[in-house]
């Protein structure tokens, strides 16, 4: 389960960072630990979507050896599983060092969210929910089809919960993903709610689909969900159809998708199919929105 430092590039990386010139420790302003140990935690656990149940405590300070920096060491746990890692922070309490310098005043998914286009793109639930998912996924790949069962049974728990589809088909490896993403644009522009029902089609026959026959399954699964299918097959000819399909996959690129299936949580990034820690991140999000919504008065 990645739910602690494993896999995250907060452990092991090296700090080359001096004092600014004229400045010294001597003059600075006593720290406020206590005030800092709270920041930091609470910038980790929105970083990474760690609920209640998750411990994190941030260890004393101390003086990283003529960096300018303090070092501290954050522990979490979650009843057996227990990991560690060295932090630095700098010596105004204001800075985060992972292996780059991290604002802690600031949401530190904001810049994701600012960069994803969720515009003209198919989506389904409330556009007011409060959790936002915006996946990334190509129609062959095999782990795709696996986030899609997950999607399935999951979201039903979670109203409060949209999700945005993205292509972003990896035509270098499957060869029918491009034509299947362009059919499932074309469903969108003549139909908006028919894309989910082309969506459902194509990932539970992936298997049988093909090189040589996806443009015939594509019309065939437009007719079952009610689709004009020679107005599909066109469509899929047409630049237009194309444009929306590169528009997508250059957003990808713009947040460093790399692999699909990529989904963004309120931002918070998931590769591959895990339900566990999915539902973590939604539960996280909606535990978030709680707390900040004023209690109503009786």
């Amino acid at each position: 389960m990645r739910l602690l430092f494993v896999g995250l590039v907060l452990a092991a990386w090296p700090v080359a960072a001096q004092m600014p010139a004229g400045g010294s420790s001597a003059s600075a302003a006593p720290l406020d630990e206590a005030g800092v140990r709270k920041s930091v935690e609470a910038y980790l656990r929105n970083l990474y979507g760690w609920g209640p149940d998750i411990l994190v405590t941030i260890g004393p300070f101390k003086d990283a050896g003529g960096t300018g920096l303090l070092e501290t060491t954050a522990e979490v746990s979650m009843g057996e599983q227990k990991d560690s890692a060295k932090l630095y922070v700098s010596r105004d309490g204001k800075y985060l060092f992972r292996g780059e310098m991290a604002d802690l005043s600031k949401d530190p998914l904001a810049e994701i969210r600012a960069k994803l286009r969720t515009q003209d793109a198919p989506y389904t639930g409330d556009p007011k929910a409060p959790v936002t998912l915006v996946e990334f996924a190509d129609f062959e790949c095999p782990v795709c089809r696996q986030l899609h069962d997950v999607l399935r049974t999951t979201l039903p728990n979670y109203p409060q919960a949209r999700l945005i589809f993205k292509d972003f088909p990896l035509s270098n490896i499957h060869p029918w993903a491009r034509t299947a993403a362009l059919a499932g644009r074309c469903a969108y522009i003549q139909e908006p709610r028919s894309f989910w029902a082309l969506y459902d089609k194509i990932y539970d026959g992936q298997e049988v689909i093909s090189a040589e026959n996806v443009w015939n399954k594509m019309m065939d699964y437009a007719q079952q969900v009610g689709l004009d299918a020679d107005a599909i097959k066109a469509c899929m000819s047409r630049p237009e159809a194309a444009k929306a399909v590169d528009d997508s996959i250059a957003n990808g690129k713009l947040v460093e998708v790399t692999s699909t299936p990529t989904l963004f949580v309120n931002g918070r990034r998931l590769v591959g199919a895990d339900q566990k820690l999915l539902e973590q991140y939604i539960r996280y999000e909606l535990a978030r929105k709680k707390a900040q919504t004023p209690s109503s008065k009786r």
